[in-house]
């Protein structure tokens, strides 16, 4: 996710520093074109006391700066839809990330009651096995004990025995 949110983040990037290249260009064309339009007009007023073919090529030269403005324009809409694309991009890309975050958080939590679950588990198994080893060792001391009564009384019966048989 990392790569990706990466690879978005230069994309944006690259089509922000192309998108300000454009405009500086097209501040640049725009400059140009008042000076064009100024030497034009100083000129338009020199031709007017010349003769016709220099009006029939200024007339040329306004049709060229007329489609130069409109190819300027174009531009600016074309850098208007990259801009607005972008600025999508980047909600986007943000709405993205905070998705993922809560979806962290949310495993964080879970991760962590569960953590929570397993040491009570634990502790509660710790506690068994301790009342179980308890147990055993009680179990253990009056198998013993039974152990020893019986052969006491092995040792009673056969002196009893033997004593019969004396008497």
């Amino acid at each position: 996710m990392e790569a990706d949110v990466s690879e978005m983040r230069n994309e944006l990037q690259s089509r922000d520093s192309l998108w300000r290249r454009i405009q500086l260009e097209c501040q640049q064309l725009h400059t140009e074109l008042l000076k064009i339009k100024e030497y034009k007009d100083m000129q338009e007023s020199q031709i007017k006391h010349q003769s016709p073919c220099v009006t029939e090529e200024l007339e040329n030269k306004n049709t060229e700066l007329l489609l130069f403005a409109e190819c300027q324009e174009h531009q600016e809409e074309e850098l208007n839809k990259i801009r607005n694309h972008v600025y999508r991009e980047e909600q986007s890309h943000c709405s993205e990330q905070e998705r993922m975050k809560t979806e962290i958080s949310d495993l964080t939590e879970e991760l962590h009651q569960k953590e929570i679950t397993i040491a009570t588990i634990m502790e509660k198994a710790s506690l068994l096995e301790r009342q179980l080893k308890m147990e055993l060792e009680t179990k253990h001391k009056l198998l013993t004990k039974k152990q020893l009564l019986e052969f006491r009384y092995q040792v009673i019966k056969s002196e009893n025995t033997h004593l019969k048989e004396m008497v």
